[in-house]
């Protein structure tokens, strides 16, 4: 499978520097290997997009938007479970 670039938004950035650094660390390395496998064992496509896909991650979710055509995958949100759907 090919390699995807992964972007970051600068909200996700800030995102991140909300949660403890150990969670942090698992966070990363899952979104690391979403660059070589875009859609891992137990990500789900959201309902009312294309292309968006959530990661679990304890009581954390990784938001992405899978672009295949550009090979980019965007990192849109990562927060709490309870927080991470609402607007």
């Amino acid at each position: 499978m090919a390699s995807f670039e992964i972007r970051w938004r600068a909200s996700t950035k800030k995102d991140l520097r909300r949660i403890a650094q150990q969670e942090v660390t698992r966070i990363l390395d899952a979104v690391a290997t979403l660059g070589h496998e875009p859609l891992p064992h137990g990500s789900e496509k959201l309902t009312g997009s294309e292309h968006t896909y959530r990661i679990r991650l304890g009581d954390y979710r990784v938001v992405y938007e899978l672009l295949r055509g550009s090979g980019v995958i965007e990192i849109q949100r990562v927060r709490h479970r309870r927080d991470v759907y609402r607007r």
